[in-house]
């Protein structure tokens, strides 16, 4: 017997599709769901990321998730805390709730999966920044950040 954070039957998304429509572009990158928060009663999200150019996102904190990263292509470079790791494709990574993140594509390609638990808002997240036309300046994207429930804590991580 399923309860509210089990679903009660199979969840398969085709490769290239979405769970809740299609892809969505965010700058040169591909966004992709693959658990909906929806699927799960708010305890678990999955997404892909198809990264065509280096960079990342700002060093950040979520306050309520827990994220973990698995690397399918590509380089990349995560920070956590004062730490920072070089992963390759197969190597994986857990980014504890409340302690400062970030990660920097390094090579000119990638692909990583990654989750959250619980979901959070960080669905509407990514929707809300594939509306930009572009990145947010700084005092933006700390907002967008703030609105779902992380917070910038410093700049990205820069490539080598």
């Amino acid at each position: 017997m399923a309860d509210a954070a089990s679903p009660a039957r199979a969840l398969i998304v085709p490769k290239g599709h979405s769970r809740c429509g299609e892809p969505l572009a965010i700058g040169p990158d591909v966004w992709t769901l693959k658990v909906a928060a929806a699927d799960t009663g708010g305890a678990l999200s999955v997404m892909t990321w198809e990264g065509h150019s280096p960079g990342g996102p700002p060093l950040h904190m979520h306050h309520d998730q827990d994220e973990v990263f698995i690397v399918k292509a590509g380089r990349y470079r995560f920070q956590c805390g004062d730490d920072q790791f070089d992963l390759g494709e197969g190597d994986s990574i857990f980014l504890p709730r409340r302690v400062p993140h970030s990660f920097c594509q390094l090579s000119s390609s990638g692909r990583l999966c990654y989750l959250y638990t619980p979901a959070g808002a960080m669905e509407d997240f990514f929707r809300a920044l594939a509306q930009l036309p572009g990145p947010p300046e700084p005092q933006a994207g700390a907002a967008l950040f703030a609105a779902h429930g992380m917070q910038v804590m410093g700049p990205p991580l820069t490539p080598p």
